[in-house]
């Protein structure tokens, strides 16, 4: 089913699609918090009448406008290159990874874009009940499309609710609500949309800040400033919450990925979780006896518990992962990388004696085989790998991705609690240097959320698949040098296209909210 293929094509094919999935989450984050603190100020101008509120709402529907149409155009490319960078992984999964793109696309975008549009332009056409009918319905329509695209991710992480059919080559779903149900699929969703929303709140309570700094439009400032900082906080302590849950869920499921996230080699009972720590840049095997790291700090126990809810527990590190022999939970003895590439041999073999036979029609082949690979495909992925140590992902980009997006996570809730204090307790209009921080931390809500999809990505190399289908086996079989010419097409476009954007938006928070603002002369 799958030959050998050139490296470098990988290489290329990994750098294309990453490139794109970063640029299009530099969109959708701000989109999905952007729009619920829009709908939250219009409910309160619903309430309360005032026009403030619908110049205030109006401003921030301007810049999720703006993003949300260069969120779109990203997208769309994003998921064309799964037909043409991965058709074999498209091939292989579609009818089960093809399923929530659909819904997303014929639900989630169609509500979308019916409400989007009274949002923008039914302002005194539409009765004040209906228009902000229509900007919750447009908000939950993007967080719909956010779920169905995230229910497809953590399949790729937790393939469930599938069986393999030899006589077509494919996975074919049968349980489609395990699918939509799993709890990584869960705890991604929550985890994801509520970062998303912190995004929105620290660009709410930036882009306030700036007002001050300017000595402009202060009422405005402040209101917007203070709903970002609450919503900000509640966004932030929920996802601390979802963060553990999307941990334990990493260490049942991707133990590799758990203990690449912390640089973690050698098992122990009762782990520590390093709290901040630097790698040691001669560590260049799991097995070349070299201390991970230079210098950490770890806290006692704090990985066993997020590992397995007990502080005493085992937590397997990369050594041990590779090498096998620990006790499971079940009582048996973990296999080897070796143990399972040979599994994943036996499965692959048998899926090709299995069509010979098929051909032959001699049924009772067919039935052994069929019967060899049942029993051998949760390993079916192992075996195109050629080396254990290919199993192992990038550890210092994991690990360091995955601690600057927990220290910046306790930095938002720092920053939410000082800014509430200052608007509450004393006079943020006076407050140059915490304006300056508000504005600053900006660019530190994006970098959490790419570092957060560094971690998710990375961390589960080299699967496309987790156990099933390696990233080097669901490439397309393309010339390199076409993969090459439109990876620096895409590169040109998308950063024209974000260059575009931010000189959009900084002209219209420059110009600041005005009464009686034609959302689509603003747009035009």
């Amino acid at each position: 089913m799958i030959e050998n293929v050139d490296t470098s094509l990988i290489d290329w094919s990994r750098a294309q699609f990453a490139l794109t999935a970063m640029y299009h989450w530099l969109f959708v984050p701000l989109t999905l918090g952007l729009g619920i603190i829009m709908a939250i100020m219009e409910t309160i101008y619903y309430k309360t009448g005032k026009e403030f509120w619908k110049t205030t709402t109006k401003f921030w529907q301007k810049m999720f406008g703006i993003n949300f149409a260069i969120g779109v155009a990203t997208g769309l490319i994003l998921e064309f290159e799964f037909g043409t960078n991965w058709s074999n992984y498209s091939w292989f999964v579609g009818d089960i990874f093809g399923a929530p793109l659909a819904i997303e696309g014929i639900l989630a975008f169609f509500l979308e874009a019916t409400f989007i549009a009274v949002m923008f332009f039914g302002w005194n056409k539409v009765s004040k009940e209906f228009h902000l009918a229509s900007t919750w319905l447009t908000i939950i329509g993007a967080t719909l499309s956010a779920v169905w695209i995230l229910i497809a991710n953590a399949w790729m992480q937790y393939p469930v609710g599938m069986e393999f059919n030899p006589d077509t080559v494919r996975n074919e779903m049968f349980d489609f609500w395990s699918i939509v149900l799993s709890p990584v699929a869960i705890n991604k969703f929550f985890h994801t949309v509520l970062s998303g929303w912190i995004v929105g709140a620290v660009f709410t309570i930036g882009v306030g800040a700036w007002y001050l700094i300017k000595n402009r439009e202060k009422e405005f400032a402040l209101a917007s400033i203070k709903i970002g900082a609450i919503f900000g906080l509640v966004a932030s302590l929920l996802t601390v919450y979802t963060g553990d849950g999307s941990g334990y869920q990493v260490a049942q499921k991707q133990p590799m990925k758990l203990a690449a996230m912390e640089g973690y080699y050698e098992g122990e009972n009762g782990a520590g979780l390093v709290a901040i720590g630097i790698l040691n840049p001669k560590k260049h095997s799991y097995n070349d006896g070299v201390d991970p790291f230079l210098f950490k700090i770890r806290m006692p126990n704090l990985l066993s518990f997020l590992a397995e809810r007990d502080v005493h527990a085992f937590v397997p590190g990369i050594n041990d992962l590779l090498e096998g022999g620990y006790e499971l939970k079940d009582g048996t003895k973990a296999l080897s990388a070796e143990e399972k590439i040979e599994k994943g041999r036996l499965a692959i073999q048998a899926l090709a004696d299995y069509r010979s036979a098929s051909k032959e029609k001699n049924e009772a082949e067919m039935n052994k085989q069929r019967a060899i690979l049942k029993d051998n495909f949760s390993y079916f992925g192992y075996g195109y790998i050629k080396d254990p140590a290919h199993l192992v992902p990038p550890v210092g980009l994991t690990f360091y991705s995955f601690h600057i997006m927990v220290i910046l996570g306790c930095y938002f809730i720092l920053l939410f609690v000082v800014v509430l204090f200052f608007i509450y307790k004393k006079d943020l209009t006076k407050v140059k240097w915490m304006q300056w921080i508000c504005l600053l931390s900006i660019p530190l809500a994006y970098i959490a959320g790419q570092a957060g999809w560094i971690v998710a990505e990375v961390g589960r190399q080299p699967w496309a698949i987790q156990d099933i289908l390696p990233t080097a086996a669901a490439v397309s079989r393309l010339n390199t040098s076409s993969v090459q010419i439109t990876f620096f097409l895409f590169l040109g476009l998308f950063t024209i296209l974000l260059i575009a954007e931010i000189g959009i938006m900084v002209k219209a928070i420059k110009k600041g909210p005005e009464t009686g603002n034609d959302i689509s002369q603003e747009l035009h």
